[in-house]
């Protein structure tokens, strides 16, 4: 295999909690050195959701043995003028440097883009943000649930109904799309830099990402369409595109197009003479009565377990999905076969990048450090001394 993409690329992850912290993940995937930056003693305060049982060698909060992957880490005191200094220092020799703190946070530590850029002109500065970086709420911070989730709309939308609760999203749901867009800027810096031999200023924001998330429904809306919930399942618009318990308490998602010869197919799986009524022959007539087509649906499909549905759906080309539940997915043959799921070097699994390359074989994934793991190791790299070193620790720089 010959070098990967990103083998000699230095990044520093100077930021906290996901979406920043997960761009420089995909980067370490293809083979970059990343540096983490975090405060001595308790680190990237992500770690401290501890958990008992992650097996040999991980340790803390399960979501950074994913998004602390392959990294160094360096413990660095940026309140200090020393640690600043340390981290200038770093800087002039990396090529990308991420962050997500707030603009104050980032004025009061010395690492605004201004502050930065002049030390290589070659440096790609990526800053991700709760609301962007301009506008009253610049400052503000932000976290997936509250930028990405409710203010975008889709909280609002992603719920059965306007009558019922507005759902509360899952940790890391938006950031890790949001660290997708990352990464999708710091590479297109990247060519910018072969074309131009100059370094730049790229960033995202959780607010941007849902709304992209959420395009359709406000791009419907800035056209002057009302947009609403969903109505509840068993009320839904199209018997078709919704969710069905199985016998044995799995549930499966239709999703079949409203061709007529889809519409017969599926009949013919199904064998159920009351699906040959004639309210149901036209996709006119199965819309006018969604509803009662659903509970004759719902009847139907509890009669067989999930795997029985399975194999006849699938013979005939019918387009579902498992509903999985947590417990499924380490098991699942396709997520494996794909290397949508991937080994660590000590054989726990871990969620791959959602991106390959032919002839790219990304680096197999390394446990996340420990707080200052590499701290000596990075700055002997830098170029400093053991006594300088010895110093830095002494005066509780590093740790």
């Amino acid at each position: 295999m010959g070098e990967r993409v990103f083998e000699g690329l230095k990044v520093i992850d100077c930021a906290s909690f996901i979406a920043g912290p997960a761009a420089a993940t995909v980067m370490s995937d293809f083979g970059a050195e990343v540096i983490k930056i975090e405060p001595p003693g308790s680190g990237d305060p992500y770690r401290r959701r501890a958990t008992p049982s992650l097996g040999p060698g991980l340790k803390g909060n399960p979501g950074f043995v994913l998004d602390g992957r392959n990294k160094k880490s360096l413990a660095l005191d940026l309140r200090s003028p020393a640690g600043q200094a340390v981290l200038r220092r770093l800087v002039g020799q990396a090529d990308v440097f991420i962050t997500n703190y707030p603009p104050p946070v980032r004025r009061r530590l010395g690492i605004t883009y201004e502050e930065l850029a002049p030390l290589s002109e070659r440096l790609i500065y990526a800053s991700f943000s709760g609301y962007g970086e301009a506008g009253p709420e610049a400052d503000k911070p932000g976290f997936d649930a509250t930028a990405w989730w409710a203010r975008t709309g889709l909280m609002h939308l992603v719920r059965a109904g306007e009558e019922a609760t507005p759902a509360r999203s899952l940790p890391g749901m938006g950031d890790h799309p949001s660290a997708m867009a990352t990464y999708g800027a710091i590479v297109t810096a990247l060519y910018q830099r072969e074309r131009t031999g100059k370094g730049g200023y790229v960033g995202s924001s959780l607010l941007a990402n849902g709304l992209w998330a959420n395009g359709c429904s406000v791009q419907a809306a800035l056209c002057g369409e009302k947009v609403v919930p969903q109505p509840p399942r068993e009320r839904g618009l199209n018997a078709l595109r919704v969710h069905y318990r199985c016998r044995d308490g799995h549930w499966l998602l239709l999703s079949i197009a409203p061709d007529e010869w889809r519409w017969e197919k599926f009949k013919e799986c199904l064998g159920a003479s009351a699906l040959s009524e004639p309210r149901f022959a036209t996709h006119g007539g199965r819309e006018a009565n969604a509803h009662e087509l659903i509970a004759i649906l719902d009847e139907i499909f509890a009669t067989k377990d999930f795997a029985e549905w399975r194999s006849i759906l699938d013979a005939a080309g019918i387009i579902f999905g498992i509903v999985s539940k947590m417990e499924d997915i380490a098991e699942d043959p396709q997520m494996l076969a794909s290397e949508a799921l991937v080994p660590f070097t000590d054989g726990t699994m871990t969620v791959n990048s959602p991106l390959w390359i032919k002839g790219q074989e990304k680096v197999q994934p390394r446990r996340a450090p420990n707080v200052g793991e590499h701290s000596e190791k990075v700055l002997r790299a830098a170029g400093y001394s053991d006594a300088e070193i010895r110093a830095l620790r002494t005066d509780g720089v590093i740790g």
